[in-house]
């Protein structure tokens, strides 16, 4: 088995690998290259347009292997809007296993996404008159141009393409046009656009300005002809539009929380409840943009890096002295002396919590470490490679601070994936939950390689009423790296989205390597903990702006009590950020 993904930059350790594997299979397969024609493709790829092209990589590999087995390189060129393939190869031993085939489908519907007017190539002749070295070569064109026909990819004709650039030179290659849809026709003009483009970029310290001129001069069909099929007896829209629409490309990685309904708390009035999960869950697996995997166990170091030793330790003591069914609830709270906490652990749940409505008992230890586990495992699948990634997860966690727990949370599962990816660059938390995302702010308030940004109800009338104030913006070296957009108790739907483009300017600004989105569902209309009134429409918009800052994302799932609505508003939402995502 293998999966195809697309690089999009050689700073994580495994796009530096998978690059380098990549380099090393099309100079294997393509004899005639030197190392420089493909050496600096790093350099392509974090400055994308150094050839007026943007460069895009993409690999099929073997991900448990970390295995490259194929590679393609796509130019695209957003002013005329067509897209060129450079390379497209195989590691040896593979062709006949469709890896080829796979990678090509994937950059058509790249290019598709691209609303690209065309796919151009380059091909060697079919023909051992015009290829006659080295020897056999012309059978492997063969097979390339049999391949790319049965997607109704033919060679240009009547044109002088093939040009000899000085006397003797032999195997000029074709240059292929994949309409990309069936019945697509290439305009004269924009072909001789689009040529001289990929001759002066491509080609320019070779080729000299009069051949340029010469070659781009020599296309007179309008339509431009193409050659008449000789391989595939299926027409050319029978075959191409056979894949469309069929791939879903860049899945959203999803880890569920497997044993978050082992902490259900039954009493009359707790919303925080199972069905929330199972709801979210129904509604988006009919997208088909995800693709489920397993969580890992993290060893608990990953939570003291952010939480007090002595409060995780707490929790997870108490939890174990709780019976089957039993509950505690804060009600006592150290005002006054608190240096002398009490002995008895139920009494002392004061002493760690900021509020009387968020139990413990003896199953929530167990549910919010896995909560945690699987955080960091989506985490994890950014740092593999992927772009997207969502922890579905409860109980929630953005309410948990250094060492203390409420608003349903004990563990901060965003904070705990901030400091675990705060390895690899800067980290922006984008909290749209109602709440104030309090948890992150205290933990990170006076560090400034993660910048942490709320848009919530204002504390005058929303939870946690005594943080979110559009004042505290950060202390000491964090300063300036806390930023809370406190919102009156009505507001409509293009208020709020204005609002969010204010807070993605800034996460823009602060070019973080990672986003961390905590997702809560209470902004929606008739949300029994909330006052606004988003619809699904509105999720869906605000995922599509969020999905076009370009930054891999994980997203983390807070609140949001309205069973019935939960998981279409989770539907729309997460169909805008993949539709925003590809069009970056």
């Amino acid at each position: 088995m293998f999966s195809i993904r697309r690089i999009y930059d050689a700073v994580l350790p495994v796009n530096q690998e998978a690059i380098r594997q990549a380099e090393e299979i099309i100079l294997n397969r393509f004899a005639a290259l030197e190392v420089s024609d493909v050496d600096g493709l790093s350099k392509k790829l974090m400055n994308p347009f150094k050839q007026k092209f943007r460069t895009i990589l993409y690999v099929a590999e073997r991900p448990q292997k970390a295995q490259v087995i194929g590679a393609a390189i796509l130019m695209h060129d957003p002013d005329l809007n067509f897209c060129y393939l450079d390379f497209l190869a195989t590691a040896k031993g593979v062709s006949s296993r469709g890896v080829g085939g796979a990678l090509y489908e994937y950059v058509r519907d790249e290019a598709r996404d691209f609303q690209a007017k065309g796919l151009f190539y380059e091909c060697l002749p079919d023909s051992e008159q015009e290829c006659p070295k080295p020897e056999g070569i012309y059978k492997e064109n063969v097979s390339r141009l049999r391949f790319y026909e049965r997607y109704g990819a033919l060679p240009i004709a009547n044109t002088q393409y093939q040009l000899p650039l000085k006397p003797g030179d032999t195997c000029m290659p074709f240059l292929v046009y994949d309409g990309l849809m069936p019945g697509k026709v290439l305009r004269k003009d924009y072909a001789k656009a689009a040529v001289k483009a990929i001759l002066e970029r491509k080609y320019g310290k070779v080729c000299p300005a009069g051949y340029i001129e010469t070659v781009v001069n020599s296309f007179k069909d309008d339509p431009v002809k193409l050659r008449e099929p000789r391989y595939n007896k299926k027409s050319a829209s029978e075959d191409s539009s056979r894949k469309i629409g069929q791939t879903i490309r860049e899945p959203i990685m999803l880890v569920v929380n497997d044993k978050h309904d082992i902490h259900h708390i039954k009493e009359r009035g707790y919303v925080e409840s199972p069905v929330r999960i199972s709801n979210i869950l129904d509604e988006i697996s009919k997208t088909g943009l995800f693709k489920r995997v397993p969580p890992k166990d993290f060893p608990e170091k990953h939570i003291k890096y952010v939480h007090e030793a002595g409060f995780v330790e707490y929790i997870k003591k108490v939890c174990a002295s709780l019976p089957e069914k039993k509950s505690v609830y804060p009600y006592v709270f150290p005002i006054r002396n608190a240096t002398r906490p009490p002995k008895e652990l139920s009494v002392r749940a004061g002493y760690y919590c900021i509020d009387t409505f968020t139990p413990i008992n003896r199953n929530a230890y167990t549910a919010a470490k896995r909560g945690v586990n699987c955080t960091l495992t989506a985490a994890d699948y950014l740092l593999r490679g992927e772009v997207l990634s969502y922890a579905l997860v409860r109980p929630p966690g953005h309410h948990a601070e250094r060492k203390l727990f409420g608003g349903f949370c004990y563990f901060n599962n965003a904070a705990i994936a901030a400091r675990y990816l705060s390895r690899y660059g800067k980290i922006a938390i984008l909290d749209i939950d109602y709440h104030h995302g309090n948890g992150q702010q205290q933990i990170f308030f006076d560090q400034n390689d993660v910048l942490t940004v709320s848009i919530h109800g204002h504390p005058n009338h929303a939870y946690p009423y005594f943080s979110g104030f559009a004042s505290e913006k950060g202390e000491g070296p964090g300063k300036g790296f806390n930023l809370n957009f406190a919102l009156g108790e009505n507001i409509n739907a293009e208020e709020y989205r204005r609002t969010l483009k204010d807070a993605l300017n800034r996460i823009q600004k602060f070019q973080p390597m990672f986003l961390i989105v905590c997702l809560g569902f209470d902004t929606a209309k008739g949300d029994p903990t909330g006052s606004w009134n988003l619809t699904s429409r509105d999720f869906y918009l605000n995922g599509r702006v969020i999905g076009k800052l370009g930054i891999r994302t994980l997203i983390v799932q807070e609140g949001g009590y309205k069973t019935k609505t939960i998981g279409i508003n989770a539907r729309n939402f997460f169909t805008g950020l993949h539709e925003g995502y590809k069009e970056v």
